[in-house]
């Protein structure tokens, strides 16, 4: 096996086009898993730890550029303001030490449907890109594009993640998490959603219900049908029992789930009702909240 250590991104993005299939790894936190209980040997390891530049993010008051090794402790820590739903996801990943090391470019890079980012991501809006880059130049994948299949992005074979550019959220967001034990577990299922008056719309995301993240489409459109009709979005009125209810169901319609060891299709799928209805409600009320202050 061939161990690369380029000091430069640049030297990373060459190393990557001489060798497409190494395997990238900073946090390693799931490369090391799998490596140690033999499930993934591969040619080579491209450690990009020494890349400093991966480790950085920046706002420019609309969108976060978070960089592809910025840790989950430092999100929590740097960006629950501007990016509150991708830090509550992140509290809930792994433990402390995990918390340390991982980041969201390994999330999106193994784009397991049990990965915790991707539902915030989804949820955050459409105006999330993937930044991947390559010896031939750097393109914006839009998260929408990105999951392709279990465990498969559309990264070519000399692309590297960069970083996620995310809108600053302009409405509450919310994330939820259904696992076995309280820490440290995959999620069983999970659920992510996030109000954005500036423009009127709602974000889903659904995580380990499908075969890759996705958003709940059809949740979306009525909401956001609701909200413009009743001119909800104006008033912070109650939404009522009714449209929570239907919010839910149409979330629980747009997951594929299957049974495995972890838990049931039909609990996942009554989960993620459960969920959405629990979300939705808590986002609604901190909006409601916002819109009587600022009267």
């Amino acid at each position: 096996m061939e161990f690369l250590r380029p000091a430069t991104w640049d030297e990373a993005l060459a190393a990557k086009a001489e060798y497409p299939t190494a395997l990238p790894i900073s946090g390693g936190t799931d490369v090391m898993v799998e490596m140690n209980f033999d499930v993934h040997r591969p040619s080579a390891i491209l450690d990009l730890n020494r890349i400093t530049e991966l480790t950085e993010w920046t706002n420019d008051g609309s969108v976060v550029r978070l960089g592809a090794s910025v840790p989950y402790a430092r999100i929590i820590d740097e960006l629950s303001g501007p990016l509150p739903g991708l830090a509550l996801a992140a509290h809930t990943v792994g433990s402390p030490q995990i918390r340390n090391r991982g980041g969201v470019g390994g999330n999106l890079g193994g784009a397991s449907p049990a990965g915790d980012a991707h539902p915030a991501l989804l949820a955050a809006g459409r105006d999330v890109f993937v930044e991947a880059a390559s010896v031939r130049g750097t393109r914006m994948i839009p998260i929408d594009e990105f999951y392709v299949g279990v465990k498969r992005n559309s990264l070519a074979a000399d692309e590297l993640i960069r970083a996620v550019h995310i809108p600053v959220a302009d409405g509450p967001q919310q994330f939820s998490k259904i696992g076995t034990r309280n820490a440290m577990v995959i999620a069983v299922c999970a659920f992510g959603f996030a109000l954005h008056p500036k423009n009127g719309t709602v974000g889903t995301g659904i995580g380990s219900a499908a075969p890759t993240p996705r958003r709940a489409v059809e949740a979306e459109e009525y909401l956001q049908g609701v909200l413009a009709e009743r001119g909800l979005w104006e008033s912070g009125d109650l939404l009522g029992a009714e449209v929570i209810q239907k919010f839910g169901e149409l979330v629980k319609a747009a997951a594929s789930p299957i049974d495995d060891v972890r838990g049931t299709a039909d609990y996942r799928r009554h989960s993620l009702a459960v969920m959405a209805r629990r979300t939705l409600t808590w986002c609604w009320n901190d909006y409601s909240k916002q819109i009587r202050s600022a009267a």
